[in-house]
């Protein structure tokens, strides 16, 4: 099951798509939560109550989008309170950024507006050089997270997972800094999201293959068998520092093979980004100027 997000934006309409690739519309399901795929609405047992209205039927069919060339695809979730992500989370992209493995999880933070639909444009900001891609599994938090007894607790208050683009200029990000990643990370539109949430209960996040293509070329090919800190042990660790919310976005850190590295030249306008995590989906961007 599929849950995603169509229409322009602002104006997007929840859905969901079944196994068997059929598509509903599900706005009779989220009225009394916004309207919109929401932490209320994952709050609310969203997911649990679509699988039942599905099973039961009476959901309204819609025409299949296809890969953004139709409707468009917003992001699977309305804009989330927050977006944290996790850096140098995978052994190998912690080597070539030449750094040691970190010993705790490294935090930063991303502006909730810089999610967007997974075949929106980037932005390039004026007086960028170094813009970077970076493929993450992004994890949907579904129930409210304080202060967790043990990571074992912690994939229960997960929702779902997605695609997630941690767009990054590293000038800004490293040259710029004063101290904290943020500055080359919060860009407009510096997070396509999708296309489609994937419920918890049908992923095993720990073994899934991601990757990205530049132009059509291989970028980075990797697992999340290659995570230093695994979904589990972040959402725990995150717990003692801080309180998530239903509908918070966690992206948890990229693999090898960005342009950081210094094998690959770093964005430029008119590239095109392309990123699939298995099971997950495939999304788009096409680089533009701000």
């Amino acid at each position: 099951m599929q849950l995603l997000r169509l229409g322009n934006i602002g104006e997007e309409r929840p859905a969901v798509r079944t196994d068997d690739g059929r598509l509903f519309d599900l706005s009779s399901l989220t009225s009394d939560t916004g309207g919109d795929i929401n932490g209320a609405f994952l709050a609310n047992d969203g997911i649990g109550r679509v699988r039942a209205a599905v099973t039961d039927g009476g959901l309204p069919a819609l025409d299949d989008p296809g890969d953004g060339s139709g409707l468009r695809i917003g992001a699977p979730i309305a804009r989330p309170t927050a977006v944290l992500c996790i850096g140098q989370n995978y052994a190998a992209h912690a080597a070539e950024s030449g750094s040691p493995p970190p010993d705790t999880p490294i935090l930063f933070f991303k502006h909730p507006n810089t999610v967007v639909g997974p075949y929106d444009d980037v932005r390039i900001p004026r007086v960028a050089e170094k813009t970077d891609w970076e493929v993450e599994l992004g994890v949907v938090i579904g129930k409210r997270v304080r202060y967790l007894d043990s990571p074992e607790q912690a994939l229960d208050h997960v929702a779902g997972y997605v695609v997630s683009n941690d767009v990054s200029e590293r000038a800004f990000q490293q040259e710029q800094s004063g101290g904290q990643w943020s500055k080359g990370k919060c860009a407009e539109t510096f997070n396509p999201l999708g296309p489609w949430l994937v419920p918890a209960d049908e992923v095993t996040p720990g073994k899934l293959g991601l990757r990205s293509y530049v132009n059509g070329d291989v970028r980075q090919d990797s697992t999340t068998t290659d995570m230093i800190f695994d979904v589990a042990y972040l959402i725990w660790h995150l717990s003692q520092y801080l309180v998530l919310e239903p509908g918070d976005l966690l992206n948890t850190g990229t693999p090898q093979g960005v342009a950081l590295s210094g094998r690959f030249p770093y964005l430029q306008v008119g590239d095109v980004m392309e990123l699939e995590i298995d099971g997950l989906g495939r999304q788009r961007q096409r680089l533009v100027e701000a």
